[in-house]
């Protein structure tokens, strides 16, 4: 009995979390329809001559969609070794906030709007279309942005110090008559001048005022140099470990090295369990 119900878990979690097969590529494109009109749903029943039409039928048609995403929800659950992991994973998250805004409406009215959130599983739509380089390089741009968060912060301290500074020098300069009527708007200015934004709201009328102006704007476009540096050097180092998007049995983790046996979040052996 026991091997039984190991065979049926097995099964759903191919159907489900997986997309090798026929069938669960059918599961998963099905679930990125639903996902949409169910979302279609919800933009329309904003719409005040629609929701004024068509209420009730929008209102039942999203308690369909509801009581199916919650019975997936809990699929999901059943059909891995440690369902509380992947209920706090980021998916797990994702599944539960795609139902519960339409419960809550029970108690709290007008909080079914909040399931525009379901817009978001469509991310899934990665392993449907095999777009699994793509899944890969972005999960690679997040990892090299956590590994230069300490240089970004320094450089973005940077930044903010010198705007500062920039501003307080545009007060003096300019003062009140051309528009710098406090530091805190100077540095505003500093701010839009040093992205070259421009927004043109304010601007220098005063030659040494301009001069700083042209000083900003041409440190503005080294600036941007600096991040996109920091972040391509990270890229560079973390580009050299081949991952997967093999599913954890156990917990539904993915992202593993291309020889990795255990996964890297619950330890579970990925291939034999």
């Amino acid at each position: 009995m026991n091997t039984n119900w190991k065979t049926i878990k097995s099964k759903f979690h191919s159907v489900i979390f997986e997309a090798d097969t026929s069938i669960g590529k059918l599961f998963d494109i099905a679930l990125i329809v639903a996902i949409l009109l169910s979302v279609g749903t919800v933009m329309l029943d904003s719409i005040k001559p629609i929701n004024i039409k068509y209420g009730d039928l929008l209102h039942i048609t999203e308690w369909i969609f509801t009581i199916l995403f919650t019975i997936e929800y809990i699929l999901r659950l059943f059909s891995v070794g440690r369902p509380i992991k992947y209920a706090k994973s980021f998916f797990g998250v994702i599944d539960l906030l795609a139902i519960l805004p339409t419960y809550l409406s029970l108690l709290i009215p007008g909080s079914q709007l909040f399931l525009v959130i379901r817009v978001l599983r469509v991310i899934r739509i990665f392993r449907v279309l095999k777009l699994l380089p793509y899944l890969i390089e972005a999960q690679l741009l997040m990892q090299a942005l956590a590994a230069s968060r300490r240089k970004i912060t320094v450089f973005l301290f940077t930044v903010l110090l010198s705007v500062i500074i920039m501003g307080s020098f545009m007060y003096v300069i300019e003062g009140e008559e051309n528009g710098f009527t406090s530091i805190p708007r100077s540095v505003y200015w500093a701010i839009i001048t040093l992205t070259t934004v421009g927004y043109g709201n304010i601007s220098p009328q005063t030659p040494l005022g301009q001069m700083l102006a042209s000083v900003i704007m041409i440190f503005g476009y080294g600036l941007i140099a600096v991040p996109t540096g920091i972040v391509s050097v990270e890229i560079a180092r973390k580009s050299s470990d081949k991952i997967t998007n093999n599913a954890c049995p156990e917990c539904a983790g993915e992202s593993h090295a291309s020889d990795a046996k255990f996964c890297k979040y619950c330890g579970a052996d990925l291939y034999n369990t």
